[in-house]
């Protein structure tokens, strides 16, 4: 607009009048292929600008995200935890979180509390940088926050090496674990093996309260039956609360092996390529068998552990079988098998 202002003060003061009107056409023509041009460099600039502002925004969040550690928070036990419902425990263990952390939004809350424990701890699995952890070592309700550990699968022997008879005996007396729920925390169990059939079982006791994922899915071959009378999957993958949708299945055979060894029930004809034929069977082949899935491949994540072991107290088991360990040396304060093995004996 100065432009042309310009031009027509120039052209009156100078008499040319005439021409003003073809002077003022040209320019505006021009202005006319001009202006797309600045209008689309404005809209891109702003556009890069927002596109580099979300760029920082996802940088900002992925290396907070790297910050981020899993701990186990042990607390004082509240007032009424006995009488306590579980979304009300739920809910003070989520009081305790830095504010940063405790956001009342569902993916939030998902993203960082990834375990409320009742039965075998007093606590937590949460995911917090090393600022908040100090933050929280502060508060009164806080006993202490250890870093969550990795424990590695183990074997185990067979009833021929305790010297076990099914005709007399303490095997015969004890009527091979007849009535008796054993708990397997690993990796869980190949479907359909026959150590797990249940010819002869009778249902699960009254006292059983656990559930069967495995009905969860249209394959009858993950069915439960009378042997295994549970099944449940407890993993966080990708260190985010994702209690595991998949179906309990055994992809390393290591719970398959280590529950057929605790109650493997009699299969006769066992052999190997047609050696060595004879019957199989775990040490308490008549008991019932509880799987937890608390370990990935040969790996297990001790927030997941805990897990496991808080389920198996509420659900009712008798005994818990565990074939794991650690690489580093802790005290038992600072372990989370023993810790939660004391608590369930305890109970």
């Amino acid at each position: 607009m100065k432009a042309l202002a310009t031009i027509y003060r120039h052209e009156v003061c100078n008499g040319n009048s005439s021409n003003l009107q073809a002077t003022l056409s040209e320019k505006k023509n021009n202005m006319c292929g001009v202006l797309p041009i600045m209008k689309f460099m404005l809209l891109f600039t702003i556009a890069f600008m927002f596109h580099v502002s979300l760029a920082q925004e996802g940088e900002v969040a992925s290396l907070s995200q790297n910050n981020l550690q899993t701990n186990i928070v042990y607390v004082h036990k509240p007032e009424g935890l006995h009488s306590m419902q579980s979304e009300s425990l739920h809910r003070w263990y989520q009081s305790l979180l830095p504010v940063t952390t405790a956001s009342t939004e569902n993916q939030q809350e998902q993203q960082w509390l990834l375990y409320s424990y009742r039965h075998v701890v007093t606590g937590f699995a949460a995911r917090l940088t090393a600022e908040e952890v100090k933050a929280m070592e502060k508060k009164e309700e806080v006993l202490s926050i250890h870093n969550e550990m990795k424990f590695f699968l183990q074997t185990t022997r067979s009833p021929g090496f305790l010297g076990l008879h099914p005709e007399k005996g303490f095997w015969k007396e004890s009527n091979f674990g007849k009535g008796v729920i054993i708990g397997v925390m690993d990796t869980c169990r190949l479907p359909d093996h026959p150590s797990f059939w249940d010819e002869g079982l009778p249902p699960p006791p009254d006292r059983w309260e656990g559930r069967c994922d495995f009905n969860q899915t249209a394959n009858r071959t993950f069915v439960c039956n009378n042997k295994i009378i549970g099944a449940r999957s407890f993993q966080v993958y990708d260190n985010l609360l994702q209690t595991s949708s998949a179906q309990p299945v055994d992809e390393i055979r290591h719970g398959t092996h280590t529950a057929s060894t605790a109650a493997g029930n009699f299969v006769r004809g066992a052999n190997l390529y047609n050696n060595a034929n004879g019957t199989a069977s775990g040490v308490a082949p008549h008991a019932h068998l509880a799987i937890y899935q608390v370990c990935s491949l040969d790996e297990c994540s001790s927030t997941d552990v805990l897990a496991g072991f808080d389920a198996a107290v509420e659900d009712g088991v008798n005994v818990i079988f565990i074939s794991m360990t650690s690489l580093n040396f802790s005290q038992l304060f600072e372990d989370s098998i023993a810790l939660a093995a004391f608590s369930a004996i305890r109970r």
